[in-house]
């Protein structure tokens, strides 16, 4: 077989080779496997693009809930504020209150210990009043006097009694 040569024989190997591979359906299962593997990339994508849709709305739910917290504690410490100033405003308002009661208090009991000392000082002047009275009868009057309104006093009740 010297009529072909080295590279004529490769050659038609290579003939065979292509024949063999397009006889056993090679090239068909080569385009399935590359079409199953494009079929199966093109779901990753499409599962992937899912996935993300998915985690977007989570995170604008959770947003969303992280706002409204937000709202909401901002609404708590305005009511917190509020509710301190109220607060602040009763116990003000209770201690003024108390204090005009307590100078309410302490003023009466001035007035009283006034009155209890106008009282004290006009029976003291009551008293040096009869006492002087009595010290200017006894020196002015004598026993016939004595007797004269003793009996005068007697005759004065016998009349009202008797």
């Amino acid at each position: 077989m010297e009529w072909l040569t080295a590279t004529e024989v490769a050659f038609v190997g290579l003939v065979l080779f292509v024949i063999l591979l397009i006889y056993l359906k090679v090239p068909a299962m080569i385009a399935g496997a590359l079409d199953n593997q494009s079929q199966a990339i093109a779901k990753e994508l499409h599962d992937a693009r899912k996935l993300r849709e998915e985690a977007e709305a989570l995170l604008a739910e959770y947003e969303a809930k992280r706002a409204a917290a937000e709202a909401e504690a901002k609404a708590i410490v305005e009511s917190a504020k509020s509710q301190a100033a109220l607060v602040a405003e009763e116990t003000r308002a209770s201690m003024t209150a108390a204090i005009k009661r307590r100078e309410q208090q302490a003023e009466d009991r001035i007035a009283q210990a006034e009155a209890r000392a106008t009282s004290e000082v006009r029976a003291a002047a009551t008293e040096a009043a009869i006492n002087a009275a009595e010290k200017l009868i006894r020196e002015r009057l004598t026993d016939k006097a004595q007797s004269a309104l003793v009996a005068e006093g007697v005759a004065e009740l016998g009349r009202k009694f008797g």
